[in-house]
C-alpha cells in the first residue's frame, strides 16, 4: 500500500474564534506554525464571501511566513479569481459557496456548471496554481472534472461522516469506487470534510487518495488535547492505515 498520504490542516475556524470578539487572538498564522510543527503537509484557508473567518490580510501573512505549501478554498467568482491569482498559492480548491450556509454543504457541481468554471481553471492554471475541485463520489463529477483539465479533485467526505452502520458502509463503497474511478482517469485524487478519529481510517486506507484535508475536527479536538496533540494522533492514524512504520509515534 502506499505511503505518501499528505495532511492537509484547516485552520479555518481559528479566525472563526478570533472573528468573535474581534482583535488578534487567537492568530491563524501561529496555527498553521503549529500544524507544520505536528507533521501537517500543507495549510488549507477558505476566503469567503463574507470573510466570516480568513481574512484577506491572513492569506498574505500565510503566504509570507508559512513554508507549507497553502491550498487556498475559494468560490468560482471573479474577486476570488484575482486574490488567487494575485497571492499564488500552491493549489486553489473551488468549492460551492452560499451565502446562508454554516459551511461547505456538499460537492461543486462540475458538470452542471462546466461552461462557468472551464475560465476559472484555466486561468488558474496559466497563473501557475494547481486547480483542485470539491466534488461528490460521482462518475458523472470525475468526468467533467477530467474535461475541464483539473489535475486534482477532493471528494467529499461529509455523508460518510455523517452515516451510520450499513448507510456508512455503503458510503465508504461509494467513495472507494470514485477515487479508483478518479485515479484511473489521471487524477490526482484527495478527501475532506467531516473527518475524525473515528471515521478517518477507512478513507486512509483507500491507496488511491493522496492527500486528506481536516480542519473542524482538529480545531475542535484541540481545546480538550491542544492542537499539536490533534494533529499529531489524526497523522498517526492516517500513518498507521497505511502501514506506514514508526505508526505510534
Amino acid at each position: 500500500m502506499s505511503v505518501d498520504l499528505r495532511l492537509g490542516v484547516n485552520i479555518d475556524h481559528v479566525a472563526t474564534i478570533r472573528n468573535a470578539r474581534g482583535g488578534a487572538h487567537p492568530d491563524p498564522l501561529r496555527a498553521a506554525r503549529i500544524a507544520a510543527a505536528a507533521g501537517a503537509d500543507g495549510i488549507t484557508a477558505h476566503l469567503r464571501e463574507d470573510r466570516r473567518h480568513i481574512s484577506d490580510r491572513d492569506i498574505a501573512r500565510l503566504r509570507a511566513e508559512i513554508d507549507l505549501p497553502l491550498n487556498f478554498e475559494m468560490a468560482a467568482t471573479d474577486e476570488m479569481l484575482a486574490i488567487a491569482i494575485n497571492a499564488k498559492p500552491h493549489a486553489a480548491c473551488i468549492v460551492p459557496e452560499k451565502r446562508e450556509e454554516r459551511t461547505t454543504e456538499g460537492g461543486l457541481d462540475a458538470a452542471g456548471g462546466h461552461n462557468h468554471l472551464k475560465r476559472f481553471v484555466s486561468e488558474l492554471g496559466n497563473a501557475g496554481v494547481r486547480v483542485s475541485l470539491f466534488i461528490e463520489a460521482s462518475k458523472t463529477q470525475l468526468d467533467a472534472a477530467a474535461s475541464l483539465g483539473a489535475p486534482v479533485v477532493e471528494i467529499h467526505t461529509g455523508a460518510y461522516c455523517d452515516a451510520t452502520g450499513d448507510q456508512r458502509a455503503n458510503e465508504l463503497a461509494r467513495i472507494a469506487e470514485a477515487v479508483k474511478y478518479g485515479a484511473d482517469l489521471g487524477l490526482e485524487v484527495h478527501a475532506g470534510h467531516g473527518l475524525a478519529f473515528d471515521t478517518v481510517t477507512p478513507i486512509a486506507q483507500l491507496p488511491e487518495i493522496r492527500e486528506l484535508n481536516i480542519g473542524h475536527f482538529l480545531i475542535g479536538e484541540a481545546i480538550f488535547i491542544g492542537l499539536e496533540a490533534s494533529i499529531r494522533e489524526m497523522r498517526r492514524l492516517m500513518n498507521l492505515a497505511r502501514g506506514m512504520t514508526g505508526a505510534s509515534q
